[in-house]
């Protein structure tokens, strides 16, 4: 029995997409079902962000790697969600386990912390809801453009590679019935 080299690239490729869709469906699950000590001065109390649409801008702004903490050790983007000092401000300052806001650690703990980081996006799209892309609706698609380009500048062409992860995504998991 012998296996050719593009049976065996075949067989590489549905096991990495089978272990993309774990992973993601798992994120989805610990967004959806992980209770979190969150605490902050403006904690989420209405969640406009779809648990889906959380998922597919992890995917897009970081492929969801929980590994890589911060891109610089002065507080850089950190976790999944790639979330600044800015943002973690402009979101109410969340933090995790009753921290103090201005504790040293606080940002990155709460950046770091999937639950607290999700919670961030979710303050940060209330905070400065709108729709980037003329469409008349306010949407993922929305929340993707705030997320990646900023409140002020998500008008803005999106880049590329974030754009088509994260269009693939949305597609792939409307394709198997999430919404």
């Amino acid at each position: 029995f012998a296996v050719s080299g593009a049976e065996e690239l075949d067989v590489i490729t549905l096991t990495s997409r089978k272990m993309r869709v774990f992973l993601l469906y798992s994120i989805y699950l610990l967004l959806v079902l992980s209770p979190s000590l969150v605490q902050g001065q403006g904690h989420v109390l209405d969640k406009p962000v779809t648990e889906l649409c959380l998922t597919c801008i992890c995917e897009a702004i970081s492929g969801c790697n929980a590994t890589a903490i911060c891109t610089s050790a002065e507080k850089g983007a950190c976790g999944i969600f790639r979330i600044t000092w800015g943002y973690w401000v402009d979101a109410g300052k969340l933090t995790v386990n009753g921290e103090h806001p201005d504790s040293e650690k606080a940002f990155i703990n709460c950046a770091k912390d999937p639950h607290c980081a999700a919670d961030l996006v979710q303050n940060y799209m209330k905070k400065f809801n709108q729709d980037c892309n003329d469409d008349g609706e306010m949407d993922c698609h929305d929340y993707a453009r705030i997320h990646k380009l900023g409140a002020y500048g998500c008008q803005a062409d999106m880049p590329y590679n974030f754009q088509s992860v994260f269009e693939e995504c949305i597609e792939r998991y409307e394709d198997e019935g999430f919404e």
